[in-house]
């Protein structure tokens, strides 16, 4: 079942981000900023989270927006699944849920942006898998070596 969030995912989806072992301390926290986010102002339109809930607790989650100044473009900031849960179709699962809302919210581009380096290789296939297209890579962005990859993905 996808989900909107709830106040008592935000410890569970915590411990998701960090036991996926990809994300930085610095990368945790602005996770946890965009679920306070939308925790604290159910009425803010800048970030939306669903989240993959199965047995009755946090397996998955995505988090979208509206890329300001654009005309229905989407950034998916984040989305991490259990790595327990990994190769059941629940990252699919969570990926075609944010396309369609996406769309029913006139939404026309997703971009996704991730790191080079890799350990973020597996995070690359899935997008690739799920038909973004590599449209840019800035290198050296988050710091020397480490590109950044903008994945892209237009909506029929």
């Amino acid at each position: 079942m996808i989900r909107p969030l709830g106040r008592e995912d935000r410890g569970p989806l915590r411990d998701l981000v960090v036991a996926t072992g990809v994300f930085t301390e610095d990368e945790v926290e602005i996770a946890l900023e965009l679920i306070d986010a939308v925790l604290d102002d159910p009425a803010q339109k800048d970030y939306i989270i669903r989240v993959y809930e199965e047995g009755g607790k946090a397996a998955g989650y995505y988090c979208v927006g509206p890329t300001p100044a654009t005309e229905g473009t989407f950034d998916l900031y984040w989305v991490a699944v259990d790595p327990a849960l990994h190769g059941r179709g629940i990252g699919r699962a969570l990926d075609d849920h944010a396309c369609a809302l996406i769309r029913g919210m006139s939404g026309r581009l997703v971009i996704a942006e991730t790191s080079s380096l890799p350990r973020y290789g597996p995070t690359r296939e899935f997008y690739r898998r799920r038909g973004y297209t590599e449209i840019a890579r800035i290198t050296d962005y988050y710091r020397p070596g480490d590109d950044l990859v903008v994945y892209g993905k237009y909506l029929k």
